[in-house]
Order: structure tokens, then sequence, then C-alpha cells
């Protein structure tokens, strides 16, 4: 009998985003992904909004329904260029970031993969949310060095077009050989399962 191997996430990498252009009922558009930063941490975590029917002195009827995902990176730092794209901000000719009051983010899709303990790799696309701005804090040297990386936030939801919030796929199937290859030069399109001849 095989043996059945536990694997687990032991690390993270590569943090792209890619603008999106377009999501309504006709179809969903974005931008070439553009690596962000190397990445430290990521955070997923979706809101279930549940509701339970009660008839007869009891229970009889559960149903979910997904809300906002919430979303924390933590990269070791955020080009101006990059923080004007993701925030809304602006990148004037002299080089300098100005931050107005009437900034909007754009809405992004999020990618990056995960390396699992036994050499295999998980790919992530989150498909569409805003990030805001980031909180700053610095601490003056003190003795030891201290890493002091920006953490950014953001809300994500599920897609106009068709209700999709995530892409994932898993190195260890070997379907996937040709999706990965190229995970991080365009968003992947959804494939429609091929329905079988009888």
């Amino acid at each position: 009998m095989p043996e059945n191997k536990a694997r687990v996430p032991v690390g993270l990498q590569d943090i792209y985003y890619a603008i999106c252009t377009k999501d309504d009922k006709e179809g969903v558009e974005y931008s070439n992904p553009k690596l962000l930063a190397l990445a430290i941490s990521a955070n997923v975590s979706p809101t279930i909004n549940s509701a339970t029917l009660n008839a007869n002195d009891g229970p009889i009827l559960t149903a979910n329904s997904l809300g906002e995902i919430n979303v924390e990176i933590g990269i070791p730092d955020i080009s101006y260029e990059d923080y004007a794209i993701l925030l809304g901000s602006r990148l004037n000719s002299k080089g300098m970031l100005i931050d107005n009051a009437d900034d909007q983010a754009p809405e992004v899709a999020l990618g990056y993969k995960r390396t699992m303990s036994d050499g295999s790799v998980r790919y992530v696309w989150l498909l569409k949310g805003k990030f805001q701005l980031p909180t700053e804090e610095a601490t003056t040297k003190q003795g030891e060095i201290s890493f002091q990386t920006p953490t950014i936030t953001g809300k994500f939801l599920k897609r106009i077009y068709d209700g999709n919030w995530r892409f994932r796929a898993d190195s260890k199937n070997p379907e996937t050989a040709d999706l990965i290859a190229s995970w991080f030069d365009a968003v992947p399109e959804d494939v429609p399962d091929t329905i079988p001849t009888p």
C-alpha cells in the first residue's frame, strides 16, 4: 500500500498584482501582472454570513453567503510607483509621492504562491479587491536591528461577471502544468468543464 505522506505549507513567495480594468455581466479584463514584492506574509480571511431557519421548535435549514474577504499582506517594502498605483496616489515628475484626500484605489487581482513541505507549490489569485492606506510605524535604532516592514490590507469581493473570487492550482496535479507555467503572466481564465459525449 503506498505511503500517504502529509504535506503542509512551509513558505510564501512572490506577490503579484494586476489592475482589474473591467468586471461586468459581459466579461472581465485585467492588465498584465506586475511583481509587487518578495513575500513575508499573507493572511486571507473570508467573511461568511450565516442564517438559520427555525420551524417545529428547532432549526431546520442553514444558509451561508460569502461576504467581504479581508486580506493582509506583509512585504519588505513598497516602491512609490507601486504605492501610487495600488492606492490611487500621484507620483509627480520630480519623483514626489502625493497623497490626496480624494485618492481612490483601483480594483486589483492579487497573486502569490505557497511552497509545501514536499517541494510542491500551490498557486493563488484573489480576483478583485481594493487596498487601503497602510499604517506606518517608525522606531529609532536601539542597539539591535529591528526590521520595520510595511503591511498592507485590503478588502476583496466576488466578481460581478461570474461570482468567482479566487483561483488556486497545485503543482502536484499534472493537469495544471500548462496553467501554472504562465500563472503570473496573466490572471488565469476559467475554462468551462467539458461535458462528456454520451
